[in-house]
């Protein structure tokens, strides 16, 4: 079986993946800018809640993103907490992805590991318990 060769430093290659990345999150972005979640019937309501009843880590999210597009911080946090608080790791590991990939490294970080990705869990699991209590009715979308 042979292997694709790795992107070579210098060469670009390895940055295709990355930026398209980019790309498709900018135009998420532009979209949910223009599209505002906030009316009726422009997305698909959570299947998750519809199913239930219960409000799931990522209700909100939507509305959180299109808050931010628009230069509202707090109305952003107050949508979703959590995947507020989620940002800075998601742009920190897109930013090591970019650099390892141009550099023509695999990419590492504490963030990629086993325990955090159960850690992650644990967290998301205890939000989106905690939204749908009465006691931290601060904490739905």
């Amino acid at each position: 079986m042979t292997r694709a060769p790795a992107p070579v430093a210098g060469t670009g290659r390895g940055l295709l993946l990355p930026l398209a990345v980019l790309a498709g999150v900018a135009a998420a972005v532009a979209v949910l800018a223009v599209r505002d979640p906030h009316e009726p019937g422009h997305y698909p309501a959570c299947p998750f809640l519809m199913m239930t009843g219960l409000y799931c880590p990522g209700c909100g999210g939507l509305r959180m993103v299109n808050a931010l597009a628009h230069g509202r911080v707090g109305a952003a946090f107050d949508s979703n907490p959590l995947a507020f608080l989620l940002l800075p790791a998601a742009a920190w590991l897109w930013t090591v992805w970019t650099i390892h990939r141009a550099r023509g490294l695999p990419t590492r970080s504490a963030l990629l590991t086993r325990n955090a990705g159960i850690a992650l869990l644990v967290v998301a699991v205890a939000f989106g318990t905690a939204r749908n209590l009465p006691f931290a009715g601060f904490l739905a979308p």
